[in-house]
This record gives structure tokens, C-alpha cells and sequence, in this order.
């Protein structure tokens, strides 16, 4: 794993947000109304996840209440991880049984999992002054990552944040389900709709439409 499941600390300070990170007053404020109301809860910024020879990342926009932020682990707990864990483990980029917890024996083999803001926003929507100030942890994670080669943002907000981190300008690599530019260094990012409640339940988003998202992924994995 890149990182230790929760709660031991990261061992690339650097590129991970203290427990109490004091630098987003908002979301400041917001976890410490949720450590009050669910003191079980992990209630703090949230490492990133997965094999740290990664060619492939998935970037989301930041942890959801009843699942990263409750559990520690990016898209572990809510109705959105269980269609990421499905594909991920449907095209060999994981192992193991995943049952929305942590301490299951899922692990990632070639991707890694990250959010552009890694603490819970309220209404599950960062502010753009969040996302910029969270941006050189999210830059450094993908620093630290030697064989990353594609990049899947889950949504409009985690691709613009992918995008900028690749030294793309967002006007030139508008998001879209099945969008694909080519950073200047040659990594690849793609676009789908997010797996939340609402894409899946309105009909936005289906099982195929995702998966064929990460099967062109794969299609692009270095040989």
C-alpha cells in the first residue's frame, strides 16, 4: 500500500495534511462539528491509498461524510466507493473482497486512489479557495508516484484540480464523461461522471458507462 491504513501516519509528510490541519477555516470548522457529533469517526484529512508503483490514479474530489471521512479510507463506506471497488477489482488494479471497511483485504495493484481536497466539505462541495489551498498536497502526492502514467478524475471539479497539476490549463481540457487529454509530459488524464448516489440513481451514470472509462485506461497502460 502507498499508505498505512488509518490510523498510522504517512510516511511522506509532505504530501499528507496533519490530523489537524489548520489551513481551511470552513472545513476546520466542519470537522470539528463532526468529531463532536461521531467521535468514533476518522474525522480528518485523508490519506491517499493504493500501490505505490501506481501507473494509474483515481482522483476524486474529496472524502464523502458517510464514507472516507468515517472510515479513513478514500471511497471506503458509501454508495460511491462500492462501483469503484467493483471496477477497480473487475480489471485487475486490485484483490482481495471489498466489504466498505478499512480492514477488509482489498489492495490495489497499479492504482492508487487520492482526493484534490482531503478533508470533508460541507454539502460535499469545496470552495475554490479549498481546493487551491489544498493543491500542493494533492500536487505532491502525485509527485511521489515514479510510474504514474494515467490519471481517472472522477467529476468536474477533481479533473479541473488533475488537470492544473499537469500543468494543463482547464480551458484546454474540458471535462466531460470520456474526455482524454495529453499532458505535456505525456501522462494521459480521462473524465467520467462521479460514482455518487445521485449520477447512478438519475441515470447520468451506469456500471458500463464507468467501466468504459477505466478499460480505455487500460488500453493506455504502459507496456
Amino acid at each position: 500500500m502507498l499508505f498505512a491504513s488509518p490510523p498510522v501516519v504517512s510516511p511522506v509528510p509532505r504530501a499528507e495534511a496533519p490530523r489537524d490541519c489548520p489551513l481551511c477555516p470552513r472545513l476546520v470548522r466542519f470537522r470539528e462539528d463532526c468529531r463532536a457529533e461521531h467521535p468514533g469517526w476518522w474525522n480528518a484529512p485523508v490519506p491517499a491509498w493504493g500501490d505505490p508503483n501506481a501507473w494509474l490514479a483515481v482522483v476524486g474530489m474529496a472524502p464523502g461524510k458517510q464514507g472516507a471521512n468515517r472510515t479513513g479510507r478514500p471511497f471506503t463506506g458509501d454508495f460511491a466507493g462500492d462501483l469503484l471497488y467493483a471496477t477497480l477489482l473487475k480489471f485487475g488494479l486490485g484483490t482481495g473482497t471489498y466489504r466498505a471497511d478499512p480492514s477488509d483485504d482489498v489492495r490495489l495493484d497499479g492504482a492508487v486512489i487520492l482526493n484534490a481536497v482531503k478533508c470533508l466539505p460541507p454539502a460535499n462541495k469545496p470552495e475554490p479557495i479549498e481546493i487551491a489551498t489544498c493543491r500542493s498536497y494533492f500536487e505532491a502526492g502525485l509527485a511521489q508516484l515514479p510510474n504514474l502514467k494515467v490519471l481517472v478524475a472522477l467529476g468536474a471539479i477533481a479533473h479541473t484540480a488533475a488537470a492544473r497539476a499537469l500543468g494543463l490549463r482547464p480551458m484546454h481540457a474540458k471535462f466531460g464523461h470520456g474526455s482524454e487529454v495529453v499532458a505535456p509530459d505525456g501522462r494521459i488524464l480521462l473524465g467520467t461522471y462521479h460514482s455518487s448516489r445521485y449520477n447512478q440513481n438519475t441515470g447520468r451514470l451506469d456500471a458500463p458507462m464507468f467501466e468504459q472509462v477505466f478499460a480505455r485506461a487500460l488500453a493506455l497502460r504502459p507496456a
